[in-house]
């Protein structure tokens, strides 16, 4: 312990030396203005005050040039940054604060011990930890990760983003990167360990190009720095830890960021399962009223593919319309209408005539009955025709599951949704709307992959065609092609207009429901299916 105290004494000294000089020296001729002031006769002593107000003023401007240009050319220029360092106790982000990611706060524990047992790694010939790289969607607790470990570890964090490093002048970033190492190292002297997180790890770590026009120099010259760097650190007798993090895929990284020896640990973040979905929502809802009677599990089974950030964000918005409605609690109707603001956007009326709304209401129908009778994975939660963003009705559909694949089947039935709407608008008037070209676009991208890209076509087409330069593809294979993905259109809206036709008599009570309601909640809709003895034809295992 003494010797840590004695190295954080030292560490205080290398990194406020210039502070300490200057206030050394400053009060030294203090001391010998006084001295040489008393020595002097009295006239003399007289007019030297009397001329020192306007010399010390003088003197202030000539010190306040010379520390500007100091500042701004010798102490780094352009090349200063922002660097937020935190004490590792006054990061204050504890292991129970990340919630909803398990496997990956698993392994960051790891890290952690390898932190504190650093002298035992080293005593068995082991490799002190270097560098870790945490890769996954945004939103999911890459940062808050990383200030829980250097929390229970204890140790300085430094923040930073790749971006901070990128600039136009050539060697800039290089310059920065060297400031950034410079000042870990002193703080790991001080402390025996330091993290350094960099977010966006990307913007800098992209594989490297090489031009002769002398293209991504710079960003060249900021990654052969960070490796330098990060080589440097070998053989130091404390405990410099780069944390990297990134939304990219890992492939998009240089390859030399990822050897051993760098960025060699990885910890994959994931969105939260259901299981972890539910402890999120527990964890947030703790931080405002709310009603106790909320049903956690279905909320959490509403929110599959959300991330912790749009939990949150989703019971902040709630807590803020429960007080734009002057309720003390927060309840089950802020927060569906906290999901459906952030994901289908404000609702905005529009004055339709009465023939555009029974249209729309007709076309949000179809689309319904098909959602719920035909798909095998999403189920609908809301199906409102009052406007948002630039739809006029909306079907909310969630899958009933985490699903990472999607099968033949699955999509079939995305594109049955999408036709839902074109055959109930052409049933009811035998006509149709522009409101289809969202949905004939869903379709046709849907159907044009399962036979150009994935092998699902009937015809036998395996393989990926759309890797092939069209010119080298015969007239005959792409009109053969094309066919296949028109018969895969054609035999899903046969299939949806018999099932339309069959079905007509609910088609037209959920017309006249979403009329007079004009939004329909999940549970209305079973009720209403259940008075006619539908259920979903599949059920998941």
């Amino acid at each position: 312990m003494a010797t840590l105290k004695t190295r954080r004494i030292q560490m205080y000294f290398m990194m406020h030396w210039l502070k300490i000089v200057i206030i050394f020296v400053v009060a030294l001729l203090i001391i010998l203005a006084i001295w040489g002031l008393t020595s002097l006769e009295s006239f003399y002593r007289h007019l030297t005050i009397a001329q020192m107000p306007i010399t010390l003023l003088l003197s202030g401007v000539h010190a306040g040039i010379f520390v500007f240009m100091y500042m701004t050319f010798l102490r780094g220029g352009f090349t200063r940054i922002k660097q937020t360092t935190i004490k590792g106790q006054n990061v204050n982000v504890h292991w129970n604060d990340v919630i909803g990611i398990d496997e990956a706060k698993e392994e960051a524990s790891e890290v952690v011990h390898l932190i504190k047992d650093r002298t035992l790694i080293l005593k068995i010939g082991g490799k002190i930890l270097r560098g870790l790289l945490m890769v996954g969607p945004p939103g999911c607790g890459k940062t808050y990760l990383a200030k829980a470990i250097a929390t229970e570890a204890a140790i300085p964090f430094i923040s930073m983003s790749g971006s901070e490093f990128t600039e136009i002048f050539v060697g800039v970033g290089a310059s920065r990167v060297r400031k950034l190492f410079k000042r870990a190292r002193t703080l790991a002297y001080g402390y025996g360990a330091c993290i350094v997180f960099i977010d966006e790890l990307d913007s800098i770590g992209r594989a490297r190009s090489f031009s002769f026009m002398g293209g991504g120099e710079e960003t060249n010259s900021t990654q052969n720095q960070l490796l330098a760097e990060m080589d440097g650190l070998k053989e130091k007798d404390f405990n410099v830890i780069i944390i990297g993090a990134t939304n990219a895929a890992e492939g998009v990284l240089d390859q030399a960021l990822l050897r051993p020896g760098r960025f060699d640990r990885k910890i994959y973040i994931d969105r939260p399962s259901l299981e972890g979905r539910e402890k999120v929502f527990e964890y947030y809802l703790k931080k405002v009223n709310y009603d106790k009677t909320i049903d956690i599990g279905r909320l959490a089974r509403k929110a599959v593919y959300k991330t912790p950030a749009e939990i949150d964000n989703i019971i902040k918005e709630a807590a803020l319309i429960a007080t734009r409605n002057k309720k003390d609690t927060v309840g089950n109707k802020e927060i569906s209408e906290a999901m459906e603001r952030i994901d289908m956007g404000l609702k905005h009326k529009k004055q339709l005539t009465k023939e555009e709304k029974e249209m729309v209401a007709f076309h949000e129908a179809g689309h319904l009955l098909v959602m719920y009778i035909l798909h095998p994975t999403d189920d609908v939660f809301k199906a409102s025709i009052i406007s948002r963003k630039e739809t006029l009705g909306a079907v909310y559909r969630q899958p009933r599951e985490e699903l990472y694949t999607r099968n033949k089947e699955a999509l079939l039935a995305d594109i049955k949704v999408s036709l839902g709407g074109y055959v109930s608008e052409k049933l009811h008037t035998g006509t149709t709307s522009n409101g289809v070209l969202a949905d004939f676009n869903s379709a046709m991208k849907i159907a044009h992959s399962m036979v150009w890209q994935i092998g699902m076509s009937g015809a036998g087409f395996v393989g990926d065609y759309s890797v092939i330069p069209e010119s080298q593809l015969s007239e005959s294979v792409k009109e053969k092609l094309n066919n296949e993905t028109q018969k895969i259109i054609s035999t899903c809206l046969k299939e949806v207009e018999d099932l339309l036709n069959k079905e007509w008599t609910i088609v037209e009570r959920f017309v006249k429901e979403l009329l007079e309601k004009e939004e329909l909640e999940y549970d209305e809709i079973e009720d209403i299916f259940k008075e006619y003895g539908k259920t979903h034809s599949y059920k998941p295992a």
